[in-house]
């Protein structure tokens, strides 16, 4: 198992690292340029204008890759199994980057959309939230037919929580949430990417702790594709994920702890996308409660902590650090389950 890890994370890397080399070229001669919003940071514009977008590109085909290597390298030592649990797991598998990959697509087009009309508007709002959920109801839809009909809610040392229906919209809404975080975490350069880096370590940590081995290989090429994006993605970046990116890896992010009906682990490894999504949420009710009035100086959140004189790779280092350490909780609340 552990070679199968090893070659799947360094396939990740590998191939998402040296996917720039042909890719940030490409971007740049189709002049695929982030335009950066005008009520967004205004001192964005002054390094950011232009700079390539949908790199995302890189390592969404380097994690997809790296799966299939994992997946075929657990086959053939037989590790996945024959059994009715490893046919779950194997749907599961498909499902999740299946899942993810359509999510990239939505944030694709949106980009794609962007890029040709030179302003940073592309999908509408309601045109995102009706493909999303699409993609959601095709991913339970599989999982169902797959067999797989648990709708418990697991909260560890507490106990089992039975939703019945209702755990299908409950989890569908939590998905979306996850997913859309996720994309507003990506708003200065390595935040995205080194966040979800950490959290695809976390997860790779609980699905061997709970014996998922397919799950182990999505969760470790996630980390290996991040790490592999990173070179081009730290501060200064060189190339930004877009949507293209950032919604592939919250489909990663959400479907894999759905998937492993690990949900409340997933909540509170995830809590730093959540925070950021929250921040927005807050800001938004309280300007039109207060008439005006502003809670945060500018949301998501990260954008606050520039504006009180973070560098970028500051803020990086510490919310990667804020991840770790809910990581660590998630993990240990495990042996809870």
């Amino acid at each position: 198992m552990l070679l199968t890890i090893i070659s799947t994370a360094a396939a990740a890397v590998i191939i998402s690292a040296v996917l720039g080399f042909a890719l940030i070229p490409w971007l740049r001669k189709l002049k695929f340029g982030q335009t950066i919003l005008d009520i967004g940071p205004i001192w964005h514009k002054k390094d950011k204008q232009g700079t390539p977008t949908m790199g995302g590109m890189m390592f969404i085909i380097g994690t997809v890759a790296a799966i299939t290597v994992g997946v075929i390298l657990l086959m053939v030592n037989g590790l996945l199994g024959t059994d009715e649990l490893a046919h779950k797991e194997m749907t599961g598998i498909i499902s999740v980057t299946a899942g993810a990959f359509f999510f990239g697509f939505i944030g694709f087009l949106d980009d794609f959309i962007k890029v040709k009309k030179k302003q940073n508007e592309g999908l509408t709002p309601m045109q995102k939230v009706i493909l999303q959920i699409l993609v959601i109801a095709a991913f339970f839809t599989a999982k169902v037919l797959s067999g797989d009909t648990n709708t418990i809610i697991k909260f560890p040392f507490i106990g089992d929580l039975d939703l019945w229906y209702f755990y299908y919209i409950i989890m569908g809404l939590g998905i979306l949430y996850i997913v859309n975080a996720v994309n507003l975490t990506d708003g200065i350069d390595g935040l995205c990417s080194s966040v979800t880096f950490v959290y695809g370590i976390v997860f790779a940590v609980i699905s061997a702790m709970l014996g998922y081995a397919g799950y182990t290989v999505i969760a470790v090429a996630c980390a290996g594709g991040c790490l592999g994006f990173l070179i081009w993605n730290w501060h200064p970046a060189k190339v930004f994920m877009g949507d293209t990116g950032s919604m592939f890896l919250g489909g990663i992010v959400s479907l894999l702890g759905v998937a492993m009906h690990v949900e409340v682990l997933m909540v509170i490894a995830a809590a730093v996308y959540i925070w950021e999504a929250l921040t927005v949420l807050i800001q938004v009710i309280y300007f039109k409660l207060t008439h005006g009035k502003r809670l945060f100086k500018m949301t998501p959140i990260h954008h606050s902590f520039e504006m009180r004189g973070w560098k970028e790779e500051k803020i990086v280092i510490v919310f990667s650090a804020i991840g770790a350490a809910c990581g660590v909780a998630a993990i240990l609340l495990v042996n809870g389950l």
